[in-house]
């Protein structure tokens, strides 16, 4: 059996069966993982609507303005997106009872690598639903319907509900992150839109024709079908990689399952089985209506592009899907090993195989409208003024034109457009790369130039490269530290530390260094950084400490002569005594020597330091 695997497709769903279409509530239905995304900011970059908010480093989902185009789930490299899929869903629906139909998205082809839907049948039936159909039936009628509306150019009147003109240009309705797309941001586009069901909405109105109560699970490469099911009363969605779980679990491998000889039962030809490659919805089409120009135009930043500029294209029909391939480049879909070039030939060879072999068949009787309202969606941004958006500019340091650099590390395209996001609260303002770095480079300089410590850059040939004021006094420097770089450190001291370091590649230190010029002691502690290819050095004076430890040692000397003196007297005077008392004076001669010894010791040592 196929592995497991799809394009990531780490998506949090939530299906919602009873939303108002006409203001549908936004039910979370992507989600990040905040553990392993923090400041990439490339899902932002990619969003084609900019539906993501940075929120303390972590990205997180706008839902109100997401069109569910899943791109940010095949490209975020942390495959950071958590996932609720409706497996649980579909098996209660299996377990329930009821008659539960399968409309298979015809995209099967690539992402199971299965060419014969009779296969897939049967492993279907196996887990228990009670038919199961390829969504291409539903793409069929949707052509047909799209062929009804194009047939209004000819001069038979409008096709339009409600109108009497036909479209100008005729945008279809496959797609329905695109739909999305058109009604949240596009509304000069609105127009065009065809007003017809998608095919999977299509084919459940078709599967349900003779069986109201029948339950319909769609199967297929997209997140944006979940949204989509439960607006429009399909009872779950599952993706091919959804289906391989369910599989895998009751111990079903398509792969070894026997064809049985059902091909008396075989559906006919269906030319719209080609719909999910690129220019799949315009093949689809026995013969192309006249009165149009036939364009496909797939991906996100493409389609963009054509609505931006609609209103200045006259009679063309676009084939429009959010995702660059088609709907076999889907973000749930199963990569083939030959990418998307391999996934597409499959379906090429797949419906050329079918209608070489059968004929095609009549439309089945609908006994229902495929009409579909598109309205107008409208995300929570409100307008902001040029004031405002000059405002948050100048908080980041953009006070004129050149100063907007509109680099887009930020994942806007523009830093106006960055500032109307923070205006929105949808936008951190200090996710501005640029001015977060020079500001952090500022505060290091300022930091290094007002350091208390003495801070010195020296080259790998013992120059001088920078230094800061307190650097300067301790070392007797005249002028500015532009001025003095450049200059041989062993000008104020032997550089041994330094090179050291630089050699050995570690950290040195001298604890009291003697700098000549200005009869300073300094700590110095030398640092590689080696990425910089740099010497750091950090300097702290200490000549009070030595001065008083040299006090000290003078009083030490005094203390010893005198001691020497008392050690003189008290032995003649000792003697004098003894040879009296006739005793002895060895143990106050041992004393006093042990105390000459203890403080000869003490000075010594720090004369070695």
């Amino acid at each position: 059996m196929r592995p497991n695997t799809h394009n990531g497709c780490k998506v949090m769903f939530y299906a919602n069966k009873n939303q108002n279409k006409k203001t549908p509530a936004m039910p979370k239905y992507l989600e990040f993982k905040p553990v392993k995304c923090k400041d990439c900011y490339r899902c932002l970059r990619e969003c084609p609507v900019k539906a993501i908010t940075v929120k303390d480093h972590h990205a997180q989902i706008i839902e109100d303005q997401c069109i569910l185009c899943g791109h940010c789930t095949s490209i975020c490299p942390q495959k950071a997106k958590l996932e609720h899929s409706e497996v649980d869903e579909v098996r209660a629906l299996l377990k329930s009872g009821g008659r539960v139909a399968a409309s298979v998205a015809p995209s099967f082809v690539s992402s199971l690598q299965q060419s014969d839907f009779a296969v897939l049948r049967i492993a279907l039936a196996k887990l228990g639903f009670v038919m199961a159909e390829e969504t291409a039936v539903g793409a069929k009628a949707v052509v047909e319907e799209y062929k009804r509306l194009l047939s209004a150019t000819e001069g038979t009147g409008s096709a339009l509900p409600g109108g009497n003109e036909p479209m100008r240009n005729f945008i279809t309705s496959a797609c329905p992150a695109v739909c999305w797309l058109i009604q949240m941001y596009y509304p000069k586009a609105l127009p065009y839109l065809a007003p017809v069901d998608s095919p999977m909405v299509a084919h459940a109105k078709m599967l349900r024709r003779s069986d109201p109560d029948l339950k319909v699970v769609f199967i297929g490469p997209c997140i944006a079908k979940k949204r989509e099911a439960g607006e429009n009363g399909i009872d779950a969605v599952l993706t091919f990689g959804e289906l391989m779980q369910l599989l895998e679990e009751n111990n079903i491998d398509i792969n070894t399952i026997n064809r049985l000889s059902i091909d008396a039962d075989e559906p006919p030809a269906n030319r719209a089985k080609i719909f999910p490659i690129t220019g799949g919805i315009i093949r689809s089409f026995d013969e192309l209506p006249e009165g149009y120009r036939y364009m496909s135009v797939d991906g996100a930043a493409r389609l963009a592009e054509v609505l931006e500029h609609i209103e200045s294209l006259d009679h063309m029909f676009i084939e429009a899907n959010i995702c660059a391939g088609g709907c076999v480049a889907g973000p749930c879909a199963i990569a083939s090993k030959g990418g998307i070039l391999e996934a597409s030939t499959s379906v090429e060879k797949y419906v050329e195989h079918e209608l070489a072999t059968r004929r095609p068949g009549p439309l089945p009787d609908l006994n229902t409208t495929l009409a579909h309202a598109y309205p107008r969606l409208r995300p929570k941004n409100r307008p902001v003024s040029d004031k405002e958006i000059e405002a948050v500019l100048h908080r980041t340091g953009k006070f004129t034109a050149a100063d907007e650099l509109n680099c887009g590390a930020c994942g806007y395209n523009s830093c106006r457009e960055k500032a109307k996001a923070v205006i929105n609260g949808n936008a951190d303002i200090d996710i501005c790369l640029p001015y977060m770095r020079k500001r952090a480079e500022s505060l290091a300089i300022d930091i290094v130039r007002n350091s208390p410590e003495g801070v010195v850059l020296v080259d790998p040939d013992m120059n001088i490269v920078d230094c800061n004021a307190t650097a300067m006094k301790m070392l007797g420097m005249t002028g500015s530290p532009e001025a003095n770089a450049g200059r041989p450190l062993s000008d104020f001291f032997p550089p041994l530390e330094f090179y050291n370091s630089f050699t050995q590649k570690r950290r040195t230190e001298n604890k009291r260094l003697h700098i000549g010029a200005t009869d300073r002691y300094v700590s110095l502690t030398v640092s590689l950084l080696s990425e910089q290819n740099l010497l750091f050095g950090l300097m702290t004076d200490v000549s009070d400490e030595v001065n008083y430890d040299k006090k000290l040692d003078r009083v030490k000397i005094d203390t010893i002569a005198t001691t020497d003196s008392v050690i003189m007297k008290q032995m003649r005077v000792a003697q004098e005594i003894a040879s009296l008392l006739g005793e002895t004076t060895a143990e106050t001669k041992v004393a006093l020597l042990n105390l000459k010894n203890m403080l000869s010791s003490s000075v010594s040592g720090k004369e070695e330091q």
